[in-house]
């Protein structure tokens, strides 16, 4: 474990990568409790939301109450919510009600580099570069279970065209906790270089009637100053790029 203080969920919220050995993300039938206690305030900043960029579409998302993970086994209770919900949550400072689970496919080229995507001015982070991957959703739910593979293929197939499903997949699960937010990362890669998947994934962007990202870009280099990068990025390029580069 990382010398990082480790909260209640069970991890250093330093970011650092922990093996997922097993792992159960239940799906409650039951509201969100964020959704009736802060019903009024939600509906308020999805009003500023939406002012401020009219192409968010409030569809219904799955926004964890709990996540425990011990001795290598992630334990998530989440409850069906709404986009709205998790714009609100994710503007409060201390982050209360609520965690953030989701999953983040890490594609690798046949180079060694690594591919991201920069987010479309009209999307809820616009301009950000990180790899593509999206809030899990009721197509992500079987049986009262999200699965965190099915999230993966779907997001990268929106946003890239790339079918995860022809890549070698890593069979670790890793996970990466910052304060209320976890992120479970799988290594996938393609037979194809950097330059071909960077070409592929534009080509496949501007083909698109609404495309969510505006550009792929190839990682070569930890530096964290080289594009606008979302946080979840920062500790994964440092532990794939240990001597920067």
């Amino acid at each position: 474990m990382s010398d990082a203080l480790i909260d209640d969920v069970g991890l250093p919220a330093d970011g650092s990568l922990h093996v997922v050995h097993s792992h159960e993300l239940l799906v409650s039938s039951e509201p969100h409790p964020l959704d009736l206690l802060a019903a009024e305030a939600v509906a308020e900043n999805w009003e500023r939301e939406v002012g401020a960029n009219p192409a968010l579409f409030n569809g219904r998302t799955i926004l964890q109450r709990r996540i425990r993970f011990s001795d290598g086994h992630l334990r998530a209770e989440g409850h069906v919510s709404s986009f709205a919900t998790f714009l609100w949550w994710r503007r409060q400072a201390e982050l209360a009600g609520a965690c953030h689970l989701f999953g983040y496919p890490v594609i690798v080229a046949s180079d060694g580099a690594l591919i991201a995507v920069e987010m479309a001015p009209h999307t809820a982070n616009p301009g950000q570069v990180y790899f593509a991957a999206g809030s899990l959703d009721l197509s992500d739910v079987v049986d009262g279970r999200c699965d965190i593979e099915s999230n993966m293929r779907r997001e990268v197939m929106e946003e890239t065209g790339l079918d995860l499903r022809v890549s070698t997949a890593d069979p670790v699960l890793y996970a990466s906790y910052r304060s209320k937010r976890l992120t479970l990362l799988r290594l996938f890669s393609f037979s194809e270089s950097a330059d071909e998947l960077v070409a592929k994934i534009d080509d496949f962007a501007r083909n698109c009637p609404d495309p969510e990202i505006s550009r792929a870009i190839a990682i070569r280099s930890g530096d964290p100053t080289l594009h606008r990068y979302g946080l979840a990025m920062l500790p994964i390029l440092r532990w794939f790029f240990p001597d920067g580069s």
